[in-house]
């Protein structure tokens, strides 16, 4: 979860919201703002558009204690907030994401005082992610207590949308008291804009950040954290000895410090670590790039469905996924045929993937066109509104 103050960005919220708002709905936004922007809990409007950001502790990029104790007091902080703030109206649809799941108090408030509809967006699926990243330990009484605000939340919500046909068949058999008919596969969507940069203006990007303008660039752009697998990330860049290939990271997050100390202290030739980088700046980034790349440790045993695969789909990029063996993104992609799947941890199977991607250029060209088509196809922003709506009716 972060901090939404505006609705003038881009995004899988600010486009959702945009799109109920261009329809004629009336949209009230409750968002966090973490203790790091130093800023007190601030109702202010934009163009007919309430947003209410609530002070918070840091809920991302900071350390387990104070990320579980974040959002375990999220849920107080939200219900005060509402009850000064929106204390006067009238609530028909509550829309909202994990993470986190501890929004039950929150979520039961409202539907008793405005007899409103719930509807869950389920972006990550907590606990079990946390498990499998070793960051609590199963059984113990933060994994009962988190297990406990789970199914809460869960029988709250008269709806769940779940990212991928994957996920909602993990959902439903991790949790077979939930009724069939309330969860359904709404997926990550955007309002795709079709972004085309000359051969020219890309080549100025890639000059401009010092990269290789004859070589195919594979760009990691997101969050560098444990759930990422960061060393098979590293390990690819190791072991690739494909000349036509380079190799491109950009972002930030908890494994960030580590990645710089390898680079650092391995100086690739082939690659190049970026942070800091405007969101202006990295989409012209990622249009002057040719692969994108997705990484998911390989230790999961819940389905993820990574947003960023939309970026990279609006780019017209093929993809790399390497990811568990639960995740049905490779399943997708190579359906679809703009990308592959690789098992995270094979290096292998990597590096014939890119050695295929770099020696196969009229599929590669035909990829990029197939990107864009499953873009359109399957992750507008309409498909989730109507999903919803219809859901409601």
């Amino acid at each position: 979860m972060t901090k939404l103050d505006s609705l003038q960005g881009r995004g899988i919220y600010v486009d959702l919201l945009n799109y109920f708002k261009n329809q004629g709905h009336e949209v009230y936004v409750v968002s966090p703002s973490e203790r790091r922007f130093k800023s007190k809990t601030i109702l202010h409007k934009e163009n007919g558009t309430s947003i209410l950001n609530v002070k918070t502790l840091n809920l991302q990029k900071t350390n387990i204690l104070e990320k579980g104790l974040g959002q375990l007091l999220i849920e107080f902080q939200y219900l005060n907030g509402i009850k000064k703030f929106f204390k006067d109206v009238n609530f028909d649809l509550i829309l909202y994401s994990t993470p986190p799941i501890t929004f039950s108090r929150v979520i039961n408030y409202v539907k008793r005082r405005d007899n409103a509809y719930s509807y869950l967006l389920l972006k990550d699926i907590f606990p079990q992610n946390a498990i499998d990243m070793k960051m609590l330990k199963e059984g113990g009484v933060l994994h009962r207590m988190f297990l406990k605000k789970e199914r809460l939340l869960y029988a709250l919500s008269d709806s769940i949308g779940c990212m991928s046909e994957a996920n909602k068949e993990y959902v439903l058999k991790q949790n077979p008291h939930i009724n069939l008919r309330k969860v359904e596969v709404n997926p990550n969507t955007i309002t795709p804009v079709s972004i085309c940069y000359s051969k020219k203006e890309k080549e100025g990007v890639r000059e401009n950040y010092g990269l290789p303008i004859t070589k195919k660039i594979f760009i990691y752009g997101g969050n560098l954290g444990i759930p990422q697998g960061i060393d098979f990330l590293l390990k690819m860049i190791a072991h690739s000895k494909e000349e036509k290939a380079f190799f491109l990271v950009v972002g930030s997050g908890t494994q960030f410090k580590k990645v710089k100390n390898w680079f650092e202290m391995n100086k690739p030739v082939n690659a190049k670590l970026l942070s800091g980088v405007s969101k202006e700046n990295y989409d012209k980034l990622l249009a002057s790039c040719d692969v994108g790349l997705i990484f998911l440790h390989k230790n999961f045993t819940i389905p993820n469905f990574p947003s960023r695969l939309l970026s990279y789909l609006e780019m017209r990029m093929p993809v790399i996924a390497a990811t568990d063996k639960n995740s049905d993104l490779g399943e997708v992609l190579e359906e679809a045929k703009c990308g592959y799947w690789v098992e995270s941890g094979d290096i292998d199977s990597m590096l014939k993937t890119i050695l295929k991607i770099c020696e196969d250029e009229e599929f590669f060209k035909k990829m990029q066109d197939n990107a864009w088509e499953l873009l359109v196809n399957e992750y507008t922003v309409d498909k989730s509104y109507n999903l919803i709506m219809n859901t409601i009716k």
